[in-house]
């Protein structure tokens, strides 16, 4: 197996944070190879099992975390936010798109191919957190969802800090009419987050930006966005909507993590 290692993006609202040490990890510095290459943490993808968990041990390595394992959950485009205080049974993870955790040394994470990694954190209460946020779980309230079981731990929204990680750029996530109608029926403000070259052409949606309002408007006063497109940097990122334009089989998911130190 190649020794070369992760080396993720960092946001500045987090890396200076006490105490807490955090990563969106990109598609470099794993084991697997082909359409997985190299660093994929999928584990519902057709990979080899072994050089997933192989990958999954490098990341919580870099974050320096016990056991050289990451939490991750069976995602599933919800609003659910749980917390965790040690390692579920890989065969029964439970189902939510939000994973809490105030336990020193327990690397939590989130896995995406296009959709938006949100990391938080409060240093004060020791509690980190990482949402899975989709257009649709953006939309129902996974963000909102993941602050609330993070103050039910202690934290504080006034002190937690944010980042949106990588996700498909607006210029690349084209979307339906009845998409867009979804949002704007919602808040006719989140029109915004829109754009088309005509009258007549298909709506894009700013997905990131999407994310970082939510996270301005639950009242965080740090937060951030990484600005590289995932669908775009095919040898950094993995994508789903690339996978499918380019007919591949199947596709692999980067890994955000974020731990208590």
């Amino acid at each position: 197996m190649t020794q070369s290692v992760p080396s993720p993006l960092l946001a500045d609202t987090l890396k200076a944070l006490p105490g807490v040490r955090h990563g969106f990890f990109t598609r470099e510095g794993g084991v697997s190879e082909g359409i997985y290459a190299s660093l994929n943490c999928g584990l519902g993808s057709n990979d080899d099992a072994q050089r997933v968990l192989e990958n999954r041990r490098r990341v919580a390595r870099y974050l320096e975390g016990r056991d050289d394992a990451v939490v991750t959950l069976y995602q599933e485009h919800g609003t659910t936010a749980r917390e965790v205080t040690a390692f579920p049974d890989r065969m029964a993870l439970p189902h939510a798109d939000a994973v809490v955790s105030a336990t020193p040394g327990l690397v939590v994470g989130v896995l995406t191919a296009d959709c938006a990694p949100v990391l938080l954190a409060d240093p004060e209460a020791r509690v980190v957190a990482a949402a899975h946020a989709g257009w649709r779980g953006a939309l129902e309230g996974i963000i909102e969802s993941a602050i609330r079981e993070m103050e039910r731990l202690g934290a504080r929204r006034e002190r937690i800090s944010a980042a949106v990680g990588p996700c498909i750029s607006q210029k690349a996530y084209e979307v339906g009419f009845e998409f867009e109608s979804q949002f704007v029926s919602r808040d006719p403000k989140w029109q915004r987050f829109f754009v088309r070259a005509n009258e007549k052409s298909r709506p894009h949606f700013d997905l990131a930006g999407f994310a970082l309002q939510r996270l301005k408007d639950a009242g965080l006063k740090t937060v951030t966005g990484l600005s590289t497109c995932t669908y775009e940097s095919e040898s950094l990122f993995f994508s789903y909507r690339r996978k499918t334009k380019l007919h591949e089989p199947d596709y692999g998911r980067q890994i955000s993590a974020i731990v208590v130190a």
